[in-house]
């Protein structure tokens, strides 16, 4: 019997039949996205619908705006749905704000001598739901990433072990209270029940790394509009996540404010001529910029490229020594290794890998869902890779969290207990 990669409070157990659905909804700082899926076989999975909106009243992950946001969701939401030709009910929603905070906990478990089976790794887990959270936080995953046998470390599944202690090594990941209930309410405006959060730097990696690279040590950098996330996956677990409060959206406030220009061309500058690099030709190549409140064309600035690179590549610089520093602060450096995945939106920037491998130091990939059948070229790109990722973690989560179903609520009475006993020894 295997056991789920991570216990999410809000997710509700349910198992998705073949031929079922599953929905995952991305609300990001720049875009919506809005993913239906058909369960076709055990762990893979058929894109159906696809829904994307320029997101609304949301800055940094965090709703600021609700009916704008709300709008925003339910368009992108409509629009998979008509594509995929069916209504949803619930959906799994990635969460990229509200300040995460990462922490490994070991819990002790009484075993008494005897083999170690499922009833007592099952009474272990158990105790990461009473795991004290403060008032203002909302508990998001808690992930066993470990397991110890009287002290003995380094132990992958101890099951059939002989012990006197059982403990478990739980990457436990909180989010602020406040924007998580704020998103939720947000989404059951628009008649949509949460089936569960799941970081989006869980997700992206979910989607993007290789078997081999979430065991030897991996860092996945997820570039957004508003944050940039960060994951460390060892031994196939995620074991640390964290976010930076930056992202594609202030190097395009930095262009616009640094090229008079407005928001709407300093985005496609951003896009057509921005570069993480210097290269020798940007003295040489002219561009027009567009000025902010002039209508005629002929007022347009002409400016040499290295000054919209001279903008960006400082703001990139920044996003990559906080990621490094938020690395080095964690103690997570040495099982993160030397490798490095880049994705998301703002990631695609021309230059953005050999910037990262020299700001950090590492092997640079840049990473793009690799498990996920249906999705068009356009739609299977860095930008989709947390969207993509819920849908693996909704198959991969359902498959196993029935085996946790007595968990969510323990019996009271003589025989209710009596029965569960029964159902966990025999």
């Amino acid at each position: 019997m295997a056991f789920p990669g991570a216990l999410n409070v809000r997710t509700k157990a349910r198992r998705v039949p073949r031929g079922g659905t599953v929905a995952a909804l991305d609300v990001g700082s720049t875009k919506v996205v809005c993913f239906i899926a058909k369960v076709d076989d055990p762990g893979s999975i058929r894109v159906v619908g696809i829904g994307h909106q320029v997101s609304r009243g949301v800055r940094a992950g965090t709703i600021v705006d609700m009916e704008a946001a709300e709008t925003a969701i339910g368009t992108a939401v409509h629009a998979a749905e008509t594509m995929a030709g069916e209504q949803i009910r619930d959906v799994l929603v990635s969460l990229s704000g509200g300040q995460p905070e990462s922490q490994t906990l070991t819990i002790e478990s009484p075993v008494n001598g005897h083999e170690i089976g499922d009833g007592d790794l099952k009474r272990a887990l158990a105790q990461a739901r009473n795991l004290t959270i403060s008032p203002d936080a909302e508990l998001i995953h808690s992930i066993p990433v470990g397991y110890t046998v009287d002290g003995s470390k380094g132990i992958r599944d101890p099951r059939g072990m002989v012990g006197e202690r059982l403990g478990v090594r739980l990457n436990v990941v909180t989010a602020a209270a406040n924007p998580v209930r704020n998103l939720m309410s947000c989404i059951g405006r628009c008649h949509l029940g949460v089936e569960g959060f799941v970081m989006s730097p869980y997700a992206a990696g979910l989607s993007c790394l290789v078997e081999d690279e979430m065991d030897l040590g991996v860092t996945l950098i997820d570039m957004g509009g508003g944050t940039t996330s960060i994951s460390v996956f060892f031994d196939g677990k995620m074991v640390w996540c964290d976010s930076v409060p930056l992202g594609g959206a202030h190097v395009t406030n930095d262009i616009a404010r640094g090229l008079t220009t407005p928001l709407v061309h300093a985005e496609r500058l951003k896009t057509l001529y921005g570069s993480a690099m210097v290269a020798g030709s940007d003295e040489r190549e002219i561009i027009d910029v567009p000025q902010v409140g002039e209508e005629e064309r002929g007022t347009a600035n002409h400016v040499p490229k290295s000054l919209l690179v001279g903008i960006v590549q400082p703001r990139l610089e920044e996003i990559f020594e906080l990621v490094r520093g938020r690395l080095e602060a964690s103690g997570m450096a040495k099982m993160a290794g030397r490798r490095v995945v880049l994705t998301g939106g703002a990631s695609q920037m021309t230059g953005m890998r050999d910037l990262a491998a020299q700001v950090l130091d590492k092997q640079v990939r840049m990473g793009r869902p690799l498990r996920i059948g249906g999705l068009a070229e356009n739609m299977g790109g860095p930008a989709f890779a947390a969207a993509a990722g819920l849908l693996s973690y909704a198959v991969q989560h359902h498959a196993d969290l029935p085996a946790l179903a007595p968990l969510v609520e323990q019996p009271t009475g003589l025989w209710g207990r009596v029965n569960m006993w029964l159902r966990e020894n025999l």
